[in-house]
């Protein structure tokens, strides 16, 4: 039984494929397409799917598509009257049109004819997140939360999961939503490209929390974990907000209005310096959030009485905040799969037609995430033949390692002397977060490494933190308070003592965002953080995703591109191994 899972017309268009229930692809339509939060169909991203899986387009047997325009009627029709609002309608009405004609696009892709046709399902986007939460987590009964912006008019949801079921035990409909909060002090910030908000939590650690008091006005908790939004200093129920849904970067319009500035003062334009009163403002939504989605946690673990917590949505890929549930909620345990956002919603929508569609058992626990397309040596050995000339202008040097245990402690004395390395294995990662498999790589000892690798490959602004890849077994001598986390979704204090000796992947607060490494999750690299605590005494590499204002590279070509257009030192491409301007 093949499903094709889809998250489509919306921001980080995705498509995963399962087989017999078991996840066998995941990709992001970004990936191929080279535009970063890519919307639209997910064309790209299906026809990768059906490549990694090795079956055609006429062996899908269901499509799930992660929207229901027919959720929540009574609702919409309400609002509708209460407030009309001309665009809003209007915008609801297109991506309804735009939907119905999916079946069409799915059929093309996959080159079915009429008569063959799978059958579609649409799954309403807040089930479809709080099954990419629970039923691919290792917990056979656990609390099940979903945090975003909107999807089929809902914004928050709290439920139980248990074996194949999910019972949804409340929700917070649109207008109010703690994504959009968020959402509307990043454009606020002068951060107004879709997905910014990550960059607003990076901000946050620089400053102090003087505007707690006026945000708290914004937002306001109710009994049970309920929460209000002050609506007056938002545009989306009254005027509506643009969002470009059609193939191509999303953008959404401004949210916040001129109340806004009124309370905070002037918004900061894009290119304006960041002053301390950006940064005071940025830890202080920061705070403000957190006390909004922990009030929402309690709630929902006072009603279930479960200590394990599956969580989804937007909001879900706020590290900072999931670093706190253990200490803040009486929540133990915390599972976050690696693709939390919208993204999610393709891969929650076909186990939701697995398990509550088809009455099928679970049977897989997604504990890596390794699930895009790899490239093998011919495919390397064509890239770097087309790009000849510009390695021998750039004095590359190439050698070929014998086997993994070269490669390994190889890359490890390039990084231990101080070099950046590009470092491109096995599958490529599903979700935000390059995992050692798509990463550039440095070592975190040297002070000043962070900013040699923004001044010589990211080009970003220096508030920003690179994250500690680790051996799982040590992140308990380097992190307080830490679990291990594959998925690089939560942030830990660094213990004192350890600071000193990781200055690079240290953020200013003293925090570090988790990856922890596992012999089973991915071996190769695991290899790697061994050689090099071997040749330093430390099990940590510095570790940020391989691009260059870009999405993360997928294929040989492109890593080969980012490491040309760049001053990365060494490129790793499979055993091939490249050294810019020295022997190898």
């Amino acid at each position: 039984m093949i499903i094709l899972g889809l998250n489509a017309y919306h921001g980080d268009a995705a498509a995963v494929l399962l087989r017999d229930g078991v996840l066998v692809a995941a990709v992001e339509e970004e990936r191929p397409r080279r535009l970063k939060h890519c919307a639209g169909f997910p064309s790209e991203a299906i026809r990768l799917c059906l490549e990694i899986a090795g079956i055609a387009g006429n062996d899908v047997d269901h499509v799930a598509l992660s929207r229901d325009p027919r959720a929540n009627r009574t609702r919409r029709a309400l609002f509708a009257l209460r407030r009309p609002a001309a665009r809003l309608v209007k915008a609801r009405l297109t991506t309804s049109a735009r939907l119905r004609g999916t079946a069409d696009l799915i059929a093309q892709s996959l080159g079915s004819t009429t008569s063959a046709r799978p059958r579609l399902h649409q799954v309403e986007h807040h089930p479809a997140h709080l099954a990419s939460a629970f039923l691919v987590s290792p917990f056979e009964r656990a609390a099940v939360c979903a945090v975003d912006g909107f999807g089929d008019f809902v914004s928050t949801s709290l439920a139980l999961g248990q074996g194949t079921r999910i019972d949804v035990l409340d929700r917070v409909y649109f207008p109010h939503s703690l994504g959009l909060f968020y959402l509307a002090l990043t454009q606020y910030l002068g951060f107004p490209r879709y997905g910014d908000e990550y960059k607003v939590m990076g901000l946050a650690p620089y400053g102090e929390p003087d505007f707690v008091e006026p945000l708290r006005r914004v937002v306001r908790l109710g009994p049970d974990g309920g929460f209000e939004l002050d609506l007056s200093f938002f545009r989306h129920s009254s005027d509506g907000v643009s969002m470009t849904r059609e193939l191509g970067e999303p953008h959404i319009g401004p949210v916040f209005t001129a109340k806004l500035e009124a309370l905070l003062g002037p918004a900061r334009a894009p290119d304006d310096p960041i002053e301390p009163r950006h940064e005071a403002i940025a830890a202080s939504l920061q705070a403000v959030f957190e006390d909004a989605v922990f009030h929402v946690l309690r709630a929902l673990h006072r009603r279930t009485g479960v200590e394990r917590l599956c969580l989804a949505g937007g909001c879900a890929m706020n590290s900072v905040a999931n670093g706190k549930i253990r200490e803040r909620t009486p929540f133990r345990d915390v599972y976050v799969q690696p693709a939390a956002a919208d993204n999610g919603t393709a891969l929650g929508a076909a186990f939701h037609v697995w398990t509550q569609v088809l009455g099928r058992a679970r049977d897989f626990v997604m504990s890596h995430a390794y699930w895009g397309p790899e490239f093998g040596r011919d495919q390397v050995s064509a890239a770097l033949a087309g790009r000849r000339g510009e390695l021998d202008a750039a004095r590359c040097r190439r050698r070929e390692m014998a086997g993994d245990d070269e490669l390994a402690e190889w890359t490890a004395g390039q990084l231990a002397e101080g070099r950046i390395v590009g470092w491109f294995q096995g599958r490529m990662e599903w979700g935000a977060r390059a995992l050692g498999n798509r990463s550039i790589l440095a070592d975190p000892r040297r002070a000043d490494m962070r900013d040699v690798i923004n001044a010589r490959i990211k080009l970003r602004e220096k508030f920003r933190p690179f994250a500690p890849s680790i051996l799982e077994e040590a992140v308990d001598e380097y992190f307080a308070g830490a679990v291990p986390d594959p998925f690089m979704i939560q942030v830990y204090p660094i213990r004192p003592e350890k600071r000193r000796l990781i200055p690079a992947v240290t953020h200013v607060d003293g925090t570090g965002r988790i990856h922890s490494v596992s012999r089973d999750a991915n071996p190769l690299y695991r290899q790697l953080l061994e050689a090099f605590e071997k040749r330093t005494g430390v099990p940590v590499l510095l570790n940020t995703s391989f691009n260059e204002n870009e999405p993360i590279v997928m294929r040989p070509d492109e890593a080969l591109d980012c490491f040309l257009r760049t001053r990365m030192d060494v490129l790793v491409l499979g055993r091939t191994v490249l050294v810019r301007g020295t022997e190898a």
